[in-house]
């Protein structure tokens, strides 16, 4: 069954799948400023998607299954270097890139640390919320406009997306607030967050690096540096 199609049916048609608007990523800091609720709403309402029907975790194979049985394989596996295709023996880098084995080791264990948290936490992700996928219509309404890289995994990984690509909009910070604001609990908040942030970092890293962008290296490096510290200010 086609994505579009398979997402659609499992959101109840409630999710715009060729949404009209303006990319998201055009907008200044101060549109954000303004309109950041439209994106939380989205996340959210995507959340809410009933997955009963959907067993597993982890991206959604060619036929629409969410492969692992767990998180934590599907974290293992995701980082796995003997598995096909473009990953397949990816721990060569650590000798020809920016990727360094030390900072690999050491992002990765925090991962694994965290990981309990996000276990049983079962929703549908957009997991590639990155400013460019998304449209914001007259409205100002926001839309996911890619679902290539959808899956079961924790809610909080949308998040996370959105401050790694724009660590300086101060993501998690406005989560909070929005969350008490909206009387939402997020249980093990922090510690959920951090998993699901650092997972996408350094996977995003090992992209980055593979193509020889530096500056993206850097500024993800950089961002997953600082996070630990940023979660520790709120008032959790």
């Amino acid at each position: 069954m086609n994505r579009d199609i398979f997402i659609k049916n499992l959101t109840g048609d409630r999710i715009e799948m060729s949404p009209k608007g303006r990319c998201a990523n055009e907008l200044t800091v101060e549109e954000f400023e303004k309109g950041y609720e439209s994106f939380f709403d989205m996340i959210f309402e995507i959340a809410s998607t009933d997955v009963s029907s959907v067993t597993g975790y982890g991206e959604f194979t060619e036929d629409n299954k969410a492969p692992y049985a767990s998180l934590e394989e599907f974290i293992r596996e995701t980082f796995n270097e003997n598995q096909e295709g473009y990953w397949h023996n990816w721990t060569q880098m650590f000798e020809t890139t920016f990727l360094k084995k030390d900072h690999f080791d050491r992002i990765y264990a925090k991962i694994m640390h965290y990981a309990d948290f996000c276990e049983g936490q079962r929703f549908l992700a957009n997991n590639n919320t990155f400013f460019v996928n998304m449209i914001v219509d007259d409205a100002g309404k926001t839309y996911c406009a890619d679902w290539g890289r959808a899956g079961i995994m924790d809610f909080l990984m949308d998040f996370a997306i959105l401050d790694l690509n724009k660590p300086y909009l101060l993501v998690p910070e406005k989560l909070h607030a929005y969350a008490k604001k909206k009387n939402i609990e997020i249980k093990d908040f922090k510690e959920r967050f951090l998993c699901m942030a650092y997972f996408k970092g350094l996977h995003t890293l090992m992209w980055h690096a593979s193509i020889d962008d530096l500056e993206s290296c850097e500024s993800i490096t950089r961002s997953m540096d600082e996070l630990e510290d940023r979660m520790n200010k709120l008032s959790i």
